[in-house]
Order: structure tokens, then sequence, then C-alpha cells
């Protein structure tokens, strides 16, 4: 199949205003039979789906679905047939204004303009590390001539640190600026972003090979992060500026409570707490500070989640489809934007290296197969520094990466063998303990009541009957104004206090009680460590950050009922740990009858 220029770019525009869940409804609404065959849209391929939908539309469409569903509007696009910047789409090309860009910095710059440029082409488009070094040798000073190309439209920022910076030529902006330089231009291929470092591929089609050009998985990385970085920026100035008096009124009802009944409306008794732990951690990743009433404890509230067990129980939608949002099956993102990592077909090896570029920013990594990743030798005691967010440094036969400190937090969904009592991990590295020891886990058991509640909600959602629009606007404003404020973000830095959670002899004491019940009901040795009781502590006071507007106070107290969530969740997971020695319920109800 011949596609022309005008096709391919539009897929390319495609791609890089849209994610893959708004192409996939668009591509619903065109009634593209392509679309009909699935049902979600993490079962698409992207570039195929983009592709598909290039060719369904016209350029009357385009302009029509582009008001109809708002595009990323930090995105940059600027081609031979359409330009999208500033949130706003043209249907013409950008050509004119590259070729004045090339011939302004060639007229301040002269020979030195042309060689940078030059460098940046013959790379593929980048320019980092390497492509500096060859300028360097030309006793080129390039930095000023990069920020004048950048001022020009010409090239793109990926990557600013105090000292050392990196930019692009965008791809449909390459052969453009090729033809301007009088180089040699080349067919084009599809971008390709490899697993892992490594040797470049063969992959042949209409019975011609070549070889796919490997893109650099830091740089690539380092766009990601400025993407998510703008959505953040965008989305919590729009909340600013539009919904800031709203969501502070929210959130002076705001708590536990009210987010425990939510879910409870939405999902059932059974299926609830895994949503509550979900939009916890969301919280956490502020990882604001606990103190106690004589000070600095050392703590904070960040933690790991993991959600295991046996296929089918809702595992993917309590964290994936609930954080980021799922339009097939009406769910909106609850999350913080741009802070969640999706790491869906991203093996160990990549996460390892693209982790550099997270040193000293805190994003949480959503892994939906863990399994996966444990099926490659040794990663086992690097996760458990990454859990631990301690330094990372991995050899392999032709590169060592890092040492480097890793600072963000997981969310990681994996399947075991659940048996009557207990459940076996499915991972072949006896030291997998290590990594559990180090999250907040919750055990999946598909039981009757969890197979209904699963069909249950999916029906009401479906026919409508419950909305989760209105109810996940509002937490997912909450959620983002308080990590905006506990983190300093620049918008609203100075306009509220950062306020630490202090924590009470209470909480302590409330979770020795529980301590000492589960002992009473353990045969035999310890079958967890002490880190349990700790991320016990830092969920309740992820809790209490939902009650950051409740009152005019320079600190977060940590309520009666987060103490008795953070318990009752205590009880649950120790149950868990210990191959079920015990019912919570039995435990539960003995602490409660005490009081």
């Amino acid at each position: 199949m011949n596609l022309d220029d005008r096709i391919l770019e539009r897929k390319l525009l495609l791609r890089r205003i849209y994610p893959e869940t708004d192409i996939f409804a668009i591509g619903k609404e065109q009634n593209n039979p392509y679309f009909d065959q699935f049902v979600s849209a993490w079962e698409i391929d992207a570039d195929e789906a983009a592709l598909e939908l290039a060719q369904t539309l016209n350029e009357k469409q385009l302009e029509e679905v582009v008001k109809k569903h708002p595009p990323r509007q930090w995105a940059v696009f600027r081609g031979k047939y359409y330009t999208y910047e500033d949130a706003t789409l043209k249907l013409k090309g950008a050509t004119e204004k590259i070729r004045a860009g090339i011939a302004e910095t060639e007229k301040k710059y002269g020979k030195d303009g042309v060689s940078v440029l030059k460098v940046i082409v013959q790379s593929g488009g980048n320019f980092g590390e390497k492509e500096q070094k060859v300028i360097a040798k030309q006793k080129i000073e390039a930095y000023p001539i990069l920020e004048k190309l950048e001022q020009l439209k010409v090239v793109v920022p990926t990557y600013r640190g105090e000292e050392y910076r990196e930019w692009r030529i965008l791809e449909e902006s390459l052969p453009m600026v090729r033809e301007e330089l009088g180089l040699p231009n080349v067919e084009r291929q599809p971008s390709v972003v490899t697993a892992a470092a490594g040797a470049p591929t063969e992959s042949s089609g209409s019975g011609q090979k070549h070889v796919e050009e490997e893109v650099d998985p830091l740089a690539d990385e380092r766009m990601r992060v400025q993407q998510m970085q703008n959505e953040l920026d965008t989305y919590l100035n729009d909340l600013l500026k539009h919904r800031l008096d709203q969501t502070i009124k929210f959130g002076k009802t705001f708590s536990a409570a009210y987010l425990s009944q939510y879910l409870q409306s939405l999902f059932g008794q059974t299926l609830y707490f895994d949503s509550f732990l979900s939009i916890m951690q969301q919280y956490s990743i502020a990882d604001v500070e606990i103190v106690n009433p004589q000070g600095k404890t050392g703590m904070k509230t960040g933690w790991s989640f993991a959600l295991f067990g046996e296929p089918g129980t809702g595992k993917s939608f309590s964290t994936r489809d609930l954080i980021l949002g799922n339009p097939s099956v009406k769910m909106h993102p609850h999350g913080v934007p741009g802070r969640n990592r999706y790491c869906g077909g991203i093996s160990p090896a990549r996460f390892i290296r693209i982790g550099q570029v997270y040193v000293g920013k805190t994003f949480n990594f959503i892994v939906p197969e863990f399994n996966d990743w444990f099926r490659y030798s040794g990663m086992v005691d690097v996760l458990k520094i990454a859990m631990e967010r301690g330094e990372i440094k991995y050899e392999l036969h032709r590169e060592v990466i890092g040492p480097y400190r890793f600072d963000s937090f997981f969310s990681v969904n994996y399947n075991t063998a659940v048996m009557g009592k207990g459940y076996a991990v499915t991972i072949g590295d006896p030291n997998f303990n290590a990594i559990e020891d180090r999250m907040i886990c919750r055990l999946h058991r598909l039981t009757k009541e969890r197979f209904v509640e699963i069909a249950q909600s999916q029906m009401r959602l479906a026919l409508g009957e419950v909305s989760v629009d209105k109810g996940a606007g509002q937490i997912r404003d909450h959620v983002t104004l308080v990590y905006a404020i506990e983190t300093g973000h620049p918008l609203v830095r100075g306009r509220f206090p950062k306020k630490p959670v202090m924590i009470t002899s209470a909480l302590y004491d409330a979770i020795g009680k529980a301590r000492a019940a589960i002992l009473k009901h353990i045969p035999g040795g310890m079958q967890f460590s002490a880190r349990l009781e700790n991320n016990i502590v830092k969920f309740a006071c992820a809790a209490s950050l939902l009650s950051y507007f409740n009152a005019d106070l320079d600190y977060i107290p940590v309520s009666k009922d987060v103490v008795d969530r953070a318990v009752r969740l205590y009880v649950e997971e120790a149950s868990v740990r210990t191959k079920e020695a015990f019912t919570p319920e039995e435990v539960i109800e003995e602490l409660f009858r005490q009081r």
C-alpha cells in the first residue's frame, strides 16, 4: 500500500498530540472497522491505530476532531503540511518558518551555525553529549547557536540542566532542514524506540531490508519527562484559574471516610479498598515530611504499592485505569497528572537505564506485569535498591549504568498462585520476598463475592448507572493541588503553606496493640519484617493529606478514623504474609472489643 506524504505526516501529528486512549476514542467515533475489534485502548498498537485514523480523516474532519477532543496543550508539531503549536492546529506547514530560521542563524553565526545544524541532522535529529564533543573539536560554541535555533523554532529543547542541555530537530521537520542545507534526503522510516540499548536490528517490509536507527533511550526519556512536566503545569494552571475555590471548598469536607464512601458506591464493599489504596498512594508520592510533637522523625509519606493474586481479579483496573483513566470503560483519571510513568512493555534493563533521567525527581512507575521483570537474572537486588530509593549501579558486558540515586516509587501488579490458604509466588527468584517486604501489598483472590462485584460494577459503568466524572474530577483536582503545595510547585509557592503530617503516640499505641494481637495468632517465627509497620505509618500519614484544608493548623494531624483504617490494613496484610494463619476479622474484632 503506497501512502502519500500527507497521510504519513497526519499519522505523526496524531501520535504527537494525542495519547493512545484518545486515538482509540476518536477512532471509535469515526466508525472505522479497525477499532471495532478492540474493547480497550490498551489493546491497540498506537502507531498502527494512528495510521488507520490518519487515513480515515480528511482535513475538515481533522479540524472538527481537534475542536471536540482538545489535544495535548504542550505538544509541538512542525511539518510540511501541518503545524501544531501553542495549543493551535494550522492546516499549513512550517517550511517557510524553518527556512527563515536557518537563514537568520546562518546570517548571524555564519558557517558555525550551518556546522551545528549539519551535526544534528547527521545524528538523526539529536544534539546531546556525543554531538557536543564533535562540535567542540571544531572549536565552535554550540549553545548560543542552539538557543537561537530554538527561538526561531528550528529545534526544540529536550533536556535542560544547569550546565548541560540537549535539543532535537522534530522528526517531521528533519527532511525540510536537510533540503535547506543541501544534504541528501533519506526515505522516512517509522521511528523506532528499542526496548534497550543494543545493536541495530533488521526488519523487512515490501521485500526490502533496512536497518532501523536506534533512538537514544535517555534522550527519548528526557523528552517524555518534559512532556509529563508540561502536563502537570498545564493542568495545575487551569485548576488555579478556573477551579481553585471549588477545590478548596471540596477539600474542607474531604476525608478518608468520604473517599471510602465514594469508591464503595462505584465498586462495592469487596472491591473498593484496592482503589482506595491506589489513590492513597497518589497522595503519598508528594513525599511529605512526617514529624512528632518533639520534632522530625526522618520519615516521609512515600511508599510503593503492589496488587498481586489471580488473573482477572481487577488488578490493572485498580491501578492503571483508575489512576491514568480509560475511556473504554468510562473511567476518568484520579491520579496526579504528569507524575505517573506507565511502564507497559518496558524491560527492566530499559527501566534501569531511563531511571537516570529521574534523579532528583519523584514520580510513580506503574508496572502492569511485574512478573516479566524477574525473567532477567539479577533484577531482585537492583529493584530492591530502587524501592529503598538507594544508589543504583548495574554492570553489563558492554556498559556500566550509574551509579545514580533513584527517588521515585512503584505501583505494580503481578500474578501468583492462590491456594486455599495463602499464596505461592510464581517468580523464580527465591529472594523476591525482599521486594514484597518493601511494598504495601494487597492479595487478590477470585472469590464469588469478588467475581459478582466485578461483573456488577462493569455493568453499572457501561449502562451509565453511576458516573465517575464529577467525583474523579474533584479528587484529581484535590490530589494535584495538595501535591503541588507539598512539593513547592512554582505556581503555588507562597500561596499555601507546606505542612508536615504529625504523628502522636496514639498511632503507635494502636499499632502496638494490633501487633500483640497478631502475634498471638501466629504459630512459629515471624514471616514479615518491621518494614510492614513503617509502611502502615506512611499509609496513615498519606491518608491524612486528604484533610489538608480541614483545619487552620501548621501541620496535618492523623485522625482516629485514619488510625482505625491503618490498623485494619496492618491486620489484613499480616494475615496474608503469614499465609492466612488467622483471619483478619477475628483479630480486628478482638481489638475493637478491647476499647
